[in-house]
């Protein structure tokens, strides 16, 4: 075997080590939301209390996120991946013995803590590894793990309705425990260092990394995009499962589990096909990393307007499937498109930054959606708000694109 396929082995091992980081990471995060009667039942609440149980992840997970990805930067990506799992894990196995409302809410807030650097230390690791054409495939598979836990965090409500609660948080805690081990063996940052540079060689400083990343125009539309596309992403999953009950007459559990299996099974499809398309045009075209994307949210705006004009629950899902394929292309360049803006040592950083602001307004687009609805506006309407959106987040990555064509003459070098 030359030492290239032992590279390429390695960094894919690297990506299926994570995946399954990503895919324990959502299940701990999400499942506690499948369990509503069951968690009410053992401990009395209020909607709005259960409601702050997902809201307090959200904010501390934002609030977070910067000095979380400057943390990943900073030390060993692999040490800290392992260090987050086997602290979230800990957290959720405990979190089977909250008696209290108090309790349970302390927990989640910790959750969110111990969770919070590991997307932008596997994403910027992942990026280290696939330096070359498998860079966009690489990083939406990760970020697939995510989806796929999403889809299989509805196992939790299964198990609170067997079991019973306390069992399915701590089934999954042994397992993120006893998944941290291999973690600590198997997971490690690449052999081969970047090419050393006096930039690279130095200190990462968190006040150096904002002013970088503030400092580059380029840099400050991505996060304008990242708050326009978290508007559009948390409407979607914050309201759609109400429009498909309401317009065709299910039942909350029918509503749910259509919306969420379709939509994240679609994510899946948008993960890996951007990636790989991405991945293959790169090969002849520098800025594909960026058109991708671009060409993803201008297909996933239709799809929307073709979601609130469905005559049939059929068409609905249809569309929605085809929202979601668009739509999470440009998920899987994403931090791809920061490594050809950032400097390698901010990766981790940049992401952070891009997930706090996305994460703010996010919650503040599932709020303004909430007051509408109490002012009876049609559902619909902030659907067709979002696919505006959609193509103004297209118009911000074309506007990118078209200056780092300007700046970047040659062939797209590979980056370290």
């Amino acid at each position: 075997m030359t030492s290239t396929e032992t590279v390429s082995t390695r960094a894919w091992v690297v990506v299926v080590l994570l995946w399954i980081t990503g895919v324990l990471n959502y299940i701990d995060r999400l499942m506690i939301t499948t369990m509503r009667g069951s968690i009410k039942e053992a401990i009395p609440m209020t909607e709005a209390q259960f409601g702050l149980l997902t809201s307090v992840v959200l904010v501390v997970y934002g609030v977070c996120s910067p000095l979380a990805g400057f943390l990943a930067d900073r030390f060993s990506r692999s040490k800290v991946i392992f260090v987050t799992l086997l602290a979230w894990s800990l957290v959720t196995f405990l979190t089977a013995y909250a008696t209290t409302f108090g309790q349970l809410v302390t927990l989640r807030a910790l959750l969110a803590l111990a969770q919070v650097a590991c997307v932008p230390a596997s994403v910027a690791l992942v990026v280290e590894y696939h330096r070359g054409p498998t860079r966009s495939l690489a990083s939406g598979l990760l970020l697939s793990g995510a989806m796929t836990g999403a889809a299989l965090s509805g196992v939790g409500g299964w198990l609170a309705e067997g079991p019973g609660w306390k069992v399915a948080f701590q089934l999954f805690g042994v397992i993120g425990l006893a998944f941290s081990m291999v973690l600590a063996v198997g997971l490690r940052d690449p052999a081969v260092p970047p090419a050393a540079t006096t930039t690279t060689e130095a200190p990462v400083r968190l006040g150096e990394a904002l002013r970088s990343l503030f400092g580059q125009r380029d840099y400050v539309v991505l996060l304008v995009f990242s708050c326009v596309l978290g508007v559009v992403g948390w409407s979607v999953i914050g309201w759609m499962p109400t429009y498909i009950k309401e317009q065709f007459s299910l039942a909350q559990g029918q509503a749910g589990l259509a919306t969420t299996l379709c939509l994240n099974l679609a994510a899946l499809v948008g993960l890996v096909g951007g990636g790989l398309w991405a991945d293959r045009w790169s090969r002849t075209r520098e800025q594909a990393r960026f058109l991708v994307p671009v060409i993803g949210l201008c297909a996933a705006a239709p799809a929307v307007l073709v979601l609130t004009q469905a005559p049939t629950l059929g068409w609905a899902l249809g569309g929605l499937a085809a929202y979601g394929a668009a739509r999470y292309m440009a998920d899987a360049n994403l931090m791809p498109m920061l490594c050809l803006l950032v400097d390698p040592r901010y990766r981790a950083t940049s992401w952070g930054v891009s997930s706090f602001f996305s994460a703010i307004v996010g919650g503040l687009g599932i709020y303004a959606g909430g007051v509408l609805r109490d002012a009876h506006v049609d559902v619909r309407l902030i659907f067709q708000f979002a696919a505006v959106n959609l193509l103004v987040s297209a118009g911000l990555i074309f506007y990118v694109s078209r200056r780092q064509r300007r700046t970047r003459p040659s062939a797209e070098p590979v980056t370290p």
